[in-house]
């Protein structure tokens, strides 16, 4: 028998440590009720909810359609974002167990959601980064690590994940390249206490992604990813197909335009909305079906995993 490791602070229910990651314009309610029914926490970014009454409605049918399970709302925290003061208000009122935030300090969000037990964890890429969400009071770090899709970093996972374990005992979420579960299993083995996985469900049948992006993704290999800060401002990971068939030569960027992030305004900005990410497990991604089959698979591979490591022939 192979016992998988414990994972510190998780509801009960839990399959595997595992966030469906929150994606731009890929994670809705169908996503993040299909993950926690497979036994992994689903997440999605409030923006995209386009409009605050919006968001109230999606986070009333995911409470009311998961029950117990572990979920998690990810709230922008950059200071052009004019709405975070309405998503909080709507966090406080569905209470997610997990709030993750992005693109500036957890501190906007640690108020509201320890008042009702919920845990925050920030969004880092850099151990700069790290110890200041850590100094602000975060329950947690997604370590955000070269190999994610969207908004990327360019630490080893490895590396970063052993750099923040030594001065922060917290929640770690690993993200970057984690693309099968004999990566969630190396993740944990080296300290993580969960992994973020995107490109995995960027496919999967229930997420928002256009077909054509789906499609894209099943035929796509590493090398077909570009790293630019030349569309939203910050470094992105790429397709390389979908930035040629919106005009962009792979080859020669632009230049990073301003850093703004207000929920109001960016799902309707197409610069974002028709280019297409993907992280450095996107191989692994062979069909589109639904999330329930790509846990199975995730926890047949874990297992096969953990059956190494524990002196096994797996």
């Amino acid at each position: 028998m192979v016992t998988p490791p414990r994972i510190p602070g998780a509801p009960a229910g839990l399959r595997l440590p595992v966030f469906a990651a929150p994606m731009f314009l890929v994670s809705g309610p169908d996503l993040v009720i299909a993950a926690c029914r497979a036994g992994i926490v689903g997440a999605f970014p409030t923006p995209n909810a386009r409009t605050v009454e919006d968001l109230d409605a999606w986070m009333a049918r995911i409470t009311a359609a998961v029950g117990d399970a572990p979920w998690c709302a990810n709230l922008i925290t950059h200071s052009s974002n004019r709405r975070l003061a309405a998503d909080l208000d709507a966090v406080a009122r569905y209470r997610p167990p997990f709030v993750v935030t992005a693109l500036g300090s957890p501190r906007p969000a640690i108020e509201t959601v320890h008042a009702y037990g919920g845990k925050v964890i920030a969004d880092v890429t850099t151990l700069a980064l790290a110890r200041k969400a850590a100094e602000a009071g975060a329950d947690g770090l997604a370590c955000i690590c070269a190999g994610a899709g969207g908004h990327t970093g360019s630490l080893s996972p490895f590396a970063f994940l052993r750099a923040v374990r030594e001065f922060f005992d917290g929640i770690v979420i690993l993200g970057g390249g984690i693309a099968d579960g004999w990566s969630i299993a190396g993740a944990i083995a080296a300290g993580a206490d969960y992994v973020y996985m995107g490109t995995a469900f960027i496919a999967a049948a229930e997420s928002m992604a256009a077909p054509a992006y789906k499609r894209m993704l099943v035929g796509a290999g590493i090398e077909d990813l570009v790293v630019s800060a030349g569309i939203t401002g910050t470094p992105a990971s790429w397709l390389r197909p979908s930035l040629l068939a919106n005009g962009h030569d792979p080859d020669r960027m632009p230049d990073a335009p301003g850093r703004a992030y207000d929920s109001t305004e960016i799902a309707r900005a197409r610069r974002w909305a028709d280019i297409w990410s993907a992280g450095q497990g996107v191989g692994a991604v062979k069909a589109i079906e639904p999330v329930a089959d790509i846990v199975a698979r995730l926890e047949r591979e874990y297992a096969a995993a953990l059956g190494r490591l524990n002196g096994g022939t797996a």
